[in-house]
């Protein structure tokens, strides 16, 4: 079972490192950490940019039926055809004792701007594969997915070491994203998959971009 603090987060919870940690940027746009309740006050100071601060790694999520094998390597999969508010996801990918781990596979695959998977083309629209850096960076270039029916907006991934386990996860949006008209906050409550723990932390919108960071804690 998950330990819980007395503010109810929970260890695996990012937590913000104080006056001194540097927000980390895409496109321009700061960006901010996430509570373990996945929830901000309205027109709130963002809290600083997470970090990995103890043991817990990021919790799994079911696969789904879309994901598609051989997926090509890129890091951005605004693709021809593919267009919506868009997404800069940068983050970092460490082992459980807070080191980050170079040449990991990320494997991302998602819906599109009108909630739908490509499961047939060659061009593998919405998919693709990367390898983290030295320093366990890594980089998304997409856009915000839509909802369908019975599922929240969300962007899944398959994390795997060189040699280790897989983790299939999928990365959820706040409440307060704008996107195609949807309520997050409402599909969030009524997704049976959804998870605060695998929240996206989200800057403010900016020339219909969000600039977005998680980072992964994986199991070696």
């Amino acid at each position: 079972m998950t330990e819980k603090h007395e503010d109810g987060t929970t260890r695996r919870s990012f937590m913000a490192t104080g006056a001194t940690a540097v927000a980390v940027t895409a496109a321009g746009v700061g960006i901010a950490g996430v509570a373990g309740s996945g929830q901000r006050a309205q027109g709130a100071t963002l809290p600083l940019t997470p970090q990995c601060t103890d043991g817990d790694d990021t919790p799994p999520v079911i696969e789904g039926p879309y994901f598609r094998r051989n997926s090509p390597k890129r890091t951005n999969l605004r693709t021809t055809g593919v267009s919506g508010v868009l997404l800069s996801l940068t983050g970092f990918v460490y082992n459980i004792r807070c080191q980050p781990l170079g040449n990991v596979l990320l494997d991302f695959w998602q819906a599109d701007q009108r909630g739908q998977y490509d499961n047939s083309t060659a061009q593998y629209r919405g998919r693709g594969h990367q390898f983290t850096n030295a320093d366990g960076s890594y980089t998304l270039e997409t856009i915000v997915p839509k909802d369908y029916p019975g599922r929240t907006p969300h962007i899944h991934v398959k994390v795997q070491a060189p040699n280790g386990p897989i983790l299939t996860t999928q990365l959820y949006f706040p409440g307060d994203t704008k996107a195609y008209g949807m309520n997050v906050a409402q599909l969030n409550a009524r997704d049976a998959y959804y998870i605060t723990d695998t929240l996206i932390a989200l800057g403010p919108l900016t020339s219909n971009r969000y600039a977005g960071k998680f980072d992964f804690v994986i199991k070696r």
